[in-house]
């Protein structure tokens, strides 16, 4: 039986480009679909019926038409324009660092409905966030578990004896943790404080209203973000551009600081 030719779906909307003079092809990610590209036609067009609900970081219900290369968004409504993420310029660099992850690390037309659960959750976190950094290593090591590149964090991933409470080290090469003999081999490991270990394990197994009281010093926020970028830009094998932008207002932030003192 061939597939109806319209159709209509929730979307978080990732990126989008210009087509032409008034069109865009969107980049959105699908409870049920996974991730697609998409034309909206006309979207440029000043009073486009589609206009803001097709924008990056927005959350609308769609209505799709088959297109011949594309499908083509014929309807669109917002269900949640994250008003609050757009409005703040830290957090709207946060929330495109995890549209970026999402689309770096899927491929089109393949479902994964615990993903966009996890996506559209933690759009909402960092909504009513107090620690950002929670919710962005949060979300980056349940990506890394639902796309099937969940760190081992129990057993020496060389050796599989069992880790101690020591400084241990993470291989991003191996895929988790090394025991200290066997660390201290892998020129390209790092350690690992038993604290930042502790953590990630918390982290990998609880659900984040659990996730979000853990309250971390700043060395500590520092080693888990080193540790999981460096294991997501091995997997990718490259660097976001979006980090690019994060460092950017860190050190602008510094330097306002600086100024003030």
């Amino acid at each position: 039986m061939a597939a109806p030719r319209n159709y209509q779906t929730q979307a978080i909307v990732i990126k989008q480009s210009k087509f032409g003079e008034i069109d865009k092809i969107l980049t959105i990610y699908t409870p049920e679909l996974g991730k697609l590209r998409v034309v909206a036609r006309g979207a440029c067009r000043p009073g486009s019926k589609l206009g803001g609900n097709v924008e990056p970081l927005t959350y609308s219900q769609l209505m799709l038409a088959r297109g011949r290369n594309l499908d083509i968004v014929t309807q669109s409504q917002t269900i949640d324009g994250f008003l609050t993420l757009k409005s703040d310029l830290w957090l709207l660099a946060y929330g495109l660092y995890i549209l970026e992850l999402v689309d770096s690390f899927t491929v089109e037309n393949s479902a994964n409905r615990p993903l966009f659960d996890l996506l559209l959750n933690a759009l909402h976190w960092l909504s009513q966030a107090d620690s950002n950094e929670v919710v962005l290593r949060y979300f980056e090591l349940h990506l890394l578990h639902h796309l099937g590149y969940r760190p081992e964090l129990y057993r020496c991933v060389k050796c599989n004896s069992p880790l101690k409470p020591v400084l241990n080290f993470f291989s991003s090469s191996q895929g988790g943790i090394l025991c200290p003999n066997c660390g201290q081999k892998d020129f390209f490991s790092r350690s690992l404080s038993v604290d930042a270990l502790k953590i990630l394990r918390l982290w990998q197994n609880c659900d984040y209203a659990t996730a979000r009281r853990v309250k971390l010093r700043s060395e500590l926020s520092s080693e888990l973000e080193q540790v999981l970028q460096e294991y997501i830009g091995y997997l990718l094998q490259r660097e976001l551009k979006s980090i690019a932008w994060l460092e950017e207002l860190r050190k602008m932030s510094l330097d306002n600081h600086g100024g003030e003192d």
